[in-house]
C-alpha cells in the first residue's frame, strides 16, 4: 500500500515554506495542498515557497492545483515560488510550459532572495 501524501508548513524568514511529500495527484495531495493554502490565505500570508523536493509524482490534477495555487496567491497580492522540483516534476513543468508561468527557483535560499517586497501592493491595484 502506498503512503498518503502529506503537506506541512514552517516559517522561514518572512516566508512560509509548504512542503509536500509523496504524490500531487487526483485524490492524493491536491486537497491537502488546497486546504493548507486556504488557511495561509486566511492568515494573510503573502510570501509562499512550495518545496517540491519530496514530490515523486504529479498528474494533470496536480498541475492544475499548482496553477490554481499560483493564481490564488497572486490575486491576493502575494508571491509563490516553487523550489527543488525533482527531475520528473521539472521536466513535466517544462513540457507543459508551466515553467514559464510558475516561478521555479532551485532552492529555498534563492526563493527567499527572489521575493520582491514592493510588488505585493502593485499587484492588487489592478
Amino acid at each position: 500500500m502506498t503512503q498518503k501524501s502529506s503537506v506541512t508548513t514552517r516559517e522561514l524568514g518572512d516566508a512560509i515554506v509548504v512542503e509536500i511529500v509523496g504524490r500531487l495527484a487526483l485524490g492524493d495531495g491536491t486537497g491537502a495542498l488546497r486546504d493548507v493554502m486556504r488557511s495561509l490565505a486566511e492568515q494573510g500570508k503573502k510570501h509562499i515557497v512550495l518545496n517540491l523536493a519530496a514530490v515523486n509524482f504529479v498528474d494533470s490534477s496536480g498541475l492544475g492545483e499548482l496553477v490554481r495555487t499560483h493564481a490564488s496567491v497572486r490575486s491576493r497580492g502575494g508571491q509563490l515560488k516553487l523550489v527543488n522540483p525533482s527531475k520528473h516534476v521539472h521536466d513535466l513543468l517544462k513540457m507543459t510550459k508551466l515553467d514559464r508561468v510558475l516561478d521555479v527557483e532551485r532552492d529555498e535560499a534563492s526563493a527567499l532572495n527572489s521575493f520582491e517586497p514592493g510588488q505585493t501592493s502593485a499587484q492588487v491595484a489592478g
